[in-house]
């Protein structure tokens, strides 16, 4: 069948289940928008920066799968491009299309706006190049072939693409498939597949105690359900990784928690480091999810299973796919009545509020403690980077919720935008977002566009006076980590003329509760900003900003003066035990 180049685009983005594309328009991209306004299977949704876009789609595919976002040429890539990096490091998918000079322009090297005028139109790929993992320019003569190349390949890796449309070619009518495109993962060598599940089989079948632990490529590639299988058809004890967080049923039995190598709950610390057969699902072990890379597993009976070949122990297997062996094991293992283990601790129960004094200052103590009892099945939970996320991947979260965050590229800001994109395709679910007051600062225009669609997430702005997780790391009375004090509560009336949000402001516990029974039954978007103390933190994150103060700035590097008191005491009292030793 033959179709407009801009048009066969936007019917394969259908086809692979987008329904909304975010971007900010440019006179580059304005014909492709054009051909998006006249069909009625995907819906342009405007952000307020090309950033925000990047980060509006990443949180959209979170949620709701491959996801698209469109950008002009030059100015608005280089805009988006942490965004889109992000992704990279988060194994997101996202389309990226950016609106191009005209493909006469860019032939003949024409010195035209938005480029450095050097006539050089292939710089701005070469940064896309880095952070994505399929790039195409389309012509006439190669669009049919490099649209579903590029989409596949987003598909494949679950990672970001880039595709640049010339101006001048979004209406040139081309030769096209007619069947739509279909996303499939690739199929595993048949002998190589059933040697590996058999080994893992024999593995699991000898083992008195195994274990799993999965990380966001679980979610990302859709085994979660195939890992729960496995789990209960063998009676196996599950760990997430932190990027994983909310990837397993939290309520479950066997969810024994989260795994972060010596920052784990002893419980969970001892199933996985004892484990006689250690099951990992797409693990990564980053510096922010093990503690500075404190894992301890025996790699010789350790099953790592990534998303398109595994290993066991030292033995290397290539051609065998995530899915497809799990499935395969699932299918062919018998099921097992071992006893569970002793240090396998039940799910935990969400606790009552710690008590507090209704007028005393709010804390993040208590804060949290309600946070866990307001929280409902199948909420989707945005934490941003610091106080936020180091709370909520503590907390056990109720059957089917969804946990966003961005624990491995950590930009600030993101949340809100990401906030955005997810309310935008899953809408019917209550959205919940946690952010600071300086990473609200850098984002914050994306409260309007939240506003603008009478979109009603419960926005909790934690307002410490600045970063509180740097000021733990470094610079605890530094001007450097303060930000403007803004009347925050009063910005969803100065972003929105309909008023359509409820706004408050809470300083102490007795108000918290208040706040939280009004939110829970509004019908409306919620924004409460939360004062409190400079300092306060989870302690868990205390405990990791001393260990990256020591990382980053090495053992004569600069400290806090307290975290430098405390070591100065720790440390004589060492010699004190030595000296009685």
């Amino acid at each position: 069948m033959r179709m407009q180049i801009g048009a066969f685009l936007v019917r394969r983005l259908a086809e692979v289940g987008v329904r909304h594309i975010f971007g900010v328009p440019g006179d580059f991209n304005l014909s492709l928008l054009e051909q998006i306004q006249v069909t009625k299977d995907i819906e342009f949704v405007g952000n307020c920066n090309e950033l925000n876009a990047a980060y509006a789609a990443d949180g959209y595919a979170r949620t709701s799968g491959l996801a698209a976002f469109v950008t002009t040429f030059g100015v608005g890539d280089l805009g988006a491009i942490s965004g889109i990096a992000g992704s990279y490091a988060e194994n997101v998918p996202v389309v990226h299309i950016t609106g191009t000079p005209p493909l006469h322009a860019v032939n003949s090297r024409a010195l035209v706006h938005h480029t450095l005028v050097d006539g050089d139109y292939d710089n701005i790929g070469r940064c896309m190049a880095e952070f994505t993992v399929a790039q195409a320019r389309i012509t006439p003569a190669n669009a049919a072939f490099e649209i579903d190349r590029v989409l596949k390949s987003c598909w494949l890796e679950r990672r970001p693409v880039h595709l640049q449309l010339p101006s001048d070619v979004t209406h040139i009518v081309v030769e096209v498939p007619a069947e739509p495109l279909v996303l499939a993962d690739p199929i595993s060598d048949p002998e190589q597949l059933r040697l590996a599940s058999q080994r893992i089989i024999d593995m699991l079948e000898s083992a008195r105690f195994p274990a799993i632990v999965v990380d966001a490529d679980a979610d990302r590639f859709g085994v979660t359900d195939l890992v729960r299988e496995l789990a209960e058809k063998c009676n196996i004890p599950c760990a997430s990784l932190t990027p994983a967080k909310s990837a397993l049923d939290e309520t479950s039995k066997l969810y024994v928690g989260t795994y972060a190598g010596a920052a784990s709950a002893e419980s969970v610390r001892t199933v996985v480091e004892n484990a006689d057969c250690l099951i990992g699902v797409g693990l990564r072990f980053t510096d922010t999810s093990t503690a500075l890379f404190s894992q301890r597993i025996d790699h010789d009976t350790f099953v790592d299973l990534r998303r398109h070949d595994l290993s066991i122990g030292a033995t290397q297997m290539p051609g065998v796919t995530l899915k497809e062996v799990l499935a395969k094991v699932v299918a062919e293992i018998k099921p097992a009545n071992r006893p569970r283990a002793i240090h396998a601790p039940t799910a935990a129960k969400v606790s009552a509020p710690v008590a507090a004094n209704g007028n005393g200052a709010l804390t993040q103590t208590a804060l949290w403690s309600r946070i866990g009892m307001f929280l409902r099945p199948a909420d989707v939970l945005i934490g941003e980077a610091g106080t936020s996320h180091a709370a909520l991947s503590s907390m056990r979260l109720p059957r089917g919720a969804t946990y966003i965050a961005q624990p491995i590229w950590g930009a600030i800001g993101y949340t809100l935008p990401a906030l955005f994109g997810s309310l935008v395709g899953a809408s019917a679910r209550r959205h919940l977002l946690f952010i600071g007051d300086g990473s609200f600062q850098l984002t914050a225009q994306e409260l309007s566009s939240i506003l603008r669609r009478d979109l009603k997430p419960v926005i909790f702005l934690l307002n410490n006076d600045g970063y509180t997780i740097e000021r733990l790391i470094l610079g605890e009375n530094s001007a450097y980590n303060d930000v403007a004090n803004w009347r925050y509560a009063e910005l969803p009336h100065v972003l929105d003329r309909h008023e359509r949000a409820l706004s408050l402001v809470v300083e102490n516990v007795a108000e918290l509760d208040a706040a939280l029974e009004k939110a829970a039954s509004a019908d409306q978007l919620v924004f409460i900003e939360l004062k409190l103390s400079m300092m306060d933190a989870p302690e868990s994150l205390k405990k990791f900003a001393d260990l990256f103060a020591d990382f980053d700035y090495g053992e004569r590097g600069p400290r806090n003066p307290s975290t430098t008191a405390m070591k100065l005491a720790q440390s004589h009292e060492n010699r004190v035990l030595d000296k009685t030793v």
